[in-house]
This record gives structure tokens, sequence and C-alpha cells, in this order.
């Protein structure tokens, strides 16, 4: 996970279309506290919502534990998307991409 965050730039982390935050916890976990910047695609809906990932070159997954994420990232990969990273725990990317603003 730190290692795809540590190869940005600034110019690269400002880019919404080179890092695709998803968070696949259900919608009312979503809204009681998220990545910034991220969107709420549940894992129960992720099949159905595959057009959101065209295009993205790099998507990280993240849910409550990393359980999810982790199928979440399976079922991207299966789809063909390469460039899918677990990134376990919401609170850990949060903490990740604070680190990566600070540089």
């Amino acid at each position: 996970m730190l290692e795809l965050l540590d190869k940005l730039s600034k110019d690269r982390f400002l880019d919404k279309d080179f890092l695709f935050l998803v968070d696949v916890r259900t919608p009312e976990e979503f809204n009681s506290g998220s990545v910034d910047g991220a969107i709420n695609i549940p894992l129960s809906v992720l099949e159905q919502e595959l057009s959101q990932f065209k295009n993205k070159e790099n998507i990280i997954v993240f849910c409550r534990s990393g359980a999810r994420s982790g199928n979440a990232q399976i079922i991207l990969q299966q789809h063909g998307f390469e460039n899918v990273v677990n990134g376990g725990p919401w609170q850990n990317v949060q903490q990740a991409l604070d680190e990566v603003k600070t540089i």
C-alpha cells in the first residue's frame, strides 16, 4: 500500500484519475467516515459498477478491516483490472495519504 503512495509526486497525488479511492463498505459505514476523496461502491454491488473503474490507473480499495477490500481486489482482478491495491482498513489509507501530502 505505502509503496504505491511512495512513488507519487504531489502532482500525481492530486490527479483524481491517477488514484481511484474506493470504499467498499456499506453506505451507512461510509457516511460515518471515510478517506478524503473516496467514493463508495459497496462490495455487494461491485460487479454491477465495474464501468466506474474503467480507465483508472491505480485503484485502492478499502473497508473496515481489509477483508471486504480483499474480496473486492479479487473481483476486480478477475474482470481484468490489474492496478488494484487492497488498502486494508480505511484509517490506514487515510494515514498513508496524509503522509504523502506532507512530503
